[in-house]
């Protein structure tokens, strides 16, 4: 992770932590005037969300700093483990959210009315804006993905609660409400489950899901010179960061060419340039296989 990346979405952070932080308390605030249990749920559940964004942020601070002691590699796999946590914390949120509209079904409260949307209606704002800021680096690192995710569903909860607000009260169909609550689940459910899976594989080392490990073989056998290869890995150092190593059976082992080539070659075709490569005759490649 470049120092200039790691810049760039260290301001937006510290925005999107700074916007949402005001939010809260501006939601807590006029819930607690008007009473509203509604807004007070919100805003708990928003300020989960900006524990989320901490939590994402540090965990690309830490994968800047330098190797250190036993940390050979420093802490860069800390933005993978930050991706898996905000994942799980998107599920317990949905768990929340299940819980309160069956709660919902089971004793309907009328929405507090225009107040409560107005309100909602701010935060569908300032999360919608904060998720479009880590909107473009979604696709690439699961870090900014799970942010990204945290405040796309709060969004889409707030929205919920000005849509459901403004039918029932031209309606007075209480179960609108939790209704929407379920198609929310729905949605933050389909959008979270790759998330997860893919920190949980990331975790295990895993080779990252814009690597086929088949296409690197393929091209490094049919690279002039290698006769062979063994011991090919390839995982993730971090969510934006992949290591490979292999040990290569050549016609002439220790070419310092050989290496400098497929190192450049490997980094430009699929973005890897963490590579250990060990070359070896075919004696020295049966013996090692046979160890």
């Amino acid at each position: 992770m470049g120092h200039h990346h790691s810049s760039n979405y260290g301001k937006l952070f510290a925005i999107g932590i700074g916007l949402n932080i005001t939010y809260v308390a501006v939601e807590a605030f006029y819930g607690f005037i008007i009473n509203s249990s509604a807004l007070l749920a919100d805003a708990g559940h928003n300020a989960s969300d900006v524990l989320s964004l901490i939590f994402a942020w540090l965990a690309m601070w830490l994968a800047a700093k330098s190797p250190k002691g036993r940390f050979t590699y420093g802490y860069k796999k800390a933005t993978v483990l930050t991706s898996l946590l905000n994942a799980v914390l998107l599920f317990a949120a949905v768990f929340i959210i299940a819980w309160e509209a069956i709660e919902k079904f089971k004793n309907p409260v009328p929405v507090p009315g225009q107040q409560v949307m107005v309100v909602a209606g701010i935060g569908v704002l300032i999360n919608t804006l904060t998720a479009l800021m880590f909107m473009r680096g979604r696709k690439g690192d699961l870090n900014i993905k799970g942010a990204f995710l945290h405040m796309a569903a709060d969004a889409a909860v707030s929205l919920g609660v000005v849509v459901s607000g403004f039918f029932i009260v031209r309606t007075g169909w209480q179960w609108i409400d939790p209704m929407m609550s379920f198609l929310i689940i729905g949605v933050i459910v389909w959008s979270t489950w790759k998330l997860f899976t893919e920190s949980v594989k990331l975790s295990l080392d895993a080779a990252p899901v814009n690597v086929q490990v088949n296409e690197v073989e393929t091209f490094l056998l049919q690279y002039p010179g290698i006769d062979g290869l063994h011991d090919l890995h390839i995982w993730a150092l971090s969510t934006t960061e992949n290591a490979l190593t292999v040990h290569l059976v050549t016609v002439e082992s220790g070419s310092d060419h050989l290496i400098d080539t497929l190192q450049g070659a490997l980094a430009d075709r699929f973005g890897i340039r963490h590579v250990t490569l060990q070359l070896e005759d075919r004696k020295m490649a049966l013996n090692c296989q046979t160890c």
